[in-house]
């Protein structure tokens, strides 16, 4: 096992992205601040639907999990990112680089398929919403908001597993800011191809089958929307499904060009960048996204915040 190996006992280097040039202090200070917005933000939302009664239905208890998904996400990667660049050490042990890898697989599948519900929960409201109250019970809600979570553990626990359980020699820099396992596998001695693959076809599962969901559900949507008499709740439902489709399509797009891509067509550059989009980005977009677009959701955080609730 990795433990047992005596060249990384002492764990791994993170190489990070960021310098201490004027330009790199200005962006590290900026990744800061999404942080903060990201964090506040999706802290705002879990406590909204929580707080406001009226909120307590399917759509905004998946978005509830959306949000604390993305909170949990972030606070994986950045806060070790920011120590390490504050302090000048690059280093992370094996455990920690285990945990950020289990916790950071688990909730981007965990995110894909709640993603997944959530255009089902659009689909069955939009088209069937006289059999809403049964399609999409608080019970069947919640089922299907655990499995989101169970699913996504049983990847993390997967690869993880694997992972660690590879002989790694030579070099310890991993070309990343954070435990990724793209990134740490060629680092390994260990023929990894067979493990490349399982990666591939986890991939399929957890990014193309949600999106095969979605697309479904949306071209029902859009095609009832079409159909609707009425002006305003044809406005209603594009707002609220426009929304939810920005947001799949930030988060969709930058995990297949990461997870999708052979080894030999990866760049580690492109890979920093990108994880920053999708680990750091859109845990911020998303609440701004669904909070500035939703009446309901300002409604909410008026009325608590007028209780003086916050």
């Amino acid at each position: 096992m990795i433990w047992e190996n005596q060249n990384i006992s002492s764990g791994f280097i993170l190489l990070g992205i960021f310098n201490h040039s004027p330009i790199h202090t200005f962006l590290f200070s900026l990744v800061l601040g999404i942080f903060t917005v990201a964090f506040v933000g999706n802290n705002v939302m879990v406590l909204l639907i929580y707080l406001d009664i009226q909120l307590h239905t399917p759509m905004y208890f998946l978005l509830s999990q959306l949000s604390l998904m993305d909170l949990m996400l972030i606070c994986t990667t950045v806060p070790k990112m920011a120590f390490n660049y504050l302090s000048g050490k690059k280093s992370i042990s094996v455990e920690g680089c285990g945990t950020q890898i289990f916790l950071y697989v688990s909730l981007l599948g965990a995110e894909c398929f709640l993603l997944a519900v959530m255009a089902y929960d659009r689909f069955v409201a939009i088209c069937h919403p006289l059999r809403y109250p049964i399609l999409m019970s608080h019970k069947i809600c919640g089922i299907m908001a655990v499995s989101s979570w169970i699913l996504g553990s049983l990847d993390g626990i997967i690869e993880v597993a694997v992972a660690l359980s590879f002989t790694y020699c030579g070099s310890r820099v991993i070309q990343h800011f954070f435990c990724d396992v793209p990134a740490l596998l060629p680092l390994s001695c260990t023929n990894t191809w067979t493990f490349e693959i399982m990666i591939f076809i986890c991939c399929v599962i957890m990014l193309l089958f949600p999106v095969t969901v979605i697309i479904a559900s949306y071209v029902r949507v859009i095609q009832a929307v079409i159909l609707m008499g009425s002006g305003e709740g044809r406005r209603k439902a594009f707002a609220t499904c426009s929304s939810h489709l920005m947001v799949v399509g930030m988060y969709y797009g930058a995990a297949m060009f990461i997870f999708m891509r052979p080894t030999s067509h990866r760049s580690p550059s492109q890979d920093k960048m990108v994880s920053v989009f999708y680990t750091i980005l859109t845990p911020m977009l998303n609440p701004l996204i669904y909070s500035l677009r939703n009446k309901e959701v300002a409604r909410a955080f008026m009325k608590v915040l007028g209780k003086g609730k916050f």
